[in-house]
C-alpha cells in the first residue's frame, strides 16, 4: 500500500468521485401538523493516521469514500480507493425538515 503524506492544499490525482448516502425518514404521525424530517450521511476524506505506530501523521490521501460492493453486504463497508472501514473516513450529516402547516380555520369574530 502507498501511503501519501498530505500538507497543505495538495490535492490528489483522482478524478472518479462516488457519493454515498443513506436516506433515513422517520414514520409519519397522525397529527394537524406533519413533517418529514430527511437525514442524507455523506463520508468525505479518509482520516486514518498510517503513522501513528511510528509516532508520525500520514494520511493515504483518500478523498471520498467509493463502497467495494452493494449495499447491504460487507464489502460496502469497505473503501474500494483506499482498503479503510467506512469509520475512518469523515462522517456529514445533512437534515432537511419539510413541514406541511394547516393554518387554522378563520373566526368569525361574532
Amino acid at each position: 500500500m502507498r501511503l501519501k503524506v498530505r500538507f497543505g492544499n495538495r490535492s490528489t490525482k483522482m478524478r472518479k468521485r462516488q457519493v454515498v448516502l443513506r436516506r433515513e425518514e422517520p414514520p409519519r404521525s397522525s397529527s394537524t401538523n406533519s413533517s418529514l424530517t430527511s437525514r442524507s450521511v455523506r463520508y468525505a476524506e479518509c482520516q486514518k493516521n498510517h503513522a501513528a505506530g511510528v509516532g508520525g501523521y500520514a494520511v493515504d490521501g483518500c478523498r471520498e469514500f467509493m463502497a467495494s460492493g452493494e449495499e447491504g453486504t460487507t464489502a460496502a463497508l469497505t473503501c474500494a480507493a483506499c482498503g479503510c472501514h467506512r469509520n475512518f473516513h469523515r462522517r456529514e450529516v445533512e437534515t432537511e425538515v419539510a413541514c406541511d402547516c394547516s393554518s387554522p380555520p378563520p373566526s368569525n369574530g361574532a
